[in-house]
C-alpha cells in the first residue's frame, strides 16, 4: 500500500513513527532512536509529514526540506494522538 502520510511523535531520542495511507489505514508503525529518524524516512516515497508544533519539529522540518519531502508543523489538537488510526 502507498503511504501518503508520515506521522512522527518527537521526543527526546527515541521518535514514534507511523505511516498510512490515503484511505486513514496504518500501514507501518516504528519506534526509531534519533540516529535512526532519516535513515528510515529516506527509504521511503517522498509524502507528506505531520509533527506536532515544537522547537525539535522546526528543526526535522528543516531536515526534510533539503529532500523532496513536505513537512508539515501542526498545532496539536484534541486528535493529535489519533492520526492514522481508525
Amino acid at each position: 500500500m502507498k503511504i501518503t502520510t508520515i506521522g512522527i511523535d518527537i521526543a527526546k531520542s527515541v521518535f514514534h513513527v507511523f505511516a498510512v495511507n490515503k484511505m486513514g489505514t496504518l500501514v507501518k508503525k516504528k519506534q526509531l532512536k534519533r540516529k535512526e529518524l532519516i535513515t528510515f524516512i529516506a527509504q521511503l516515497e517522498p509524502c507528506r509529514v505531520a509533527m506536532e508544533a515544537c522547537g525539535g519539529a522546526h528543526h526535522w522540518a528543516r531536515e526534510f526540506q533539503t529532500t523532496a519531502w513536505m513537512p508539515e508543523v501542526e498545532q496539536c489538537r484534541s486528535n493529535c494522538r489519533s492520526w492514522g488510526t481508525k
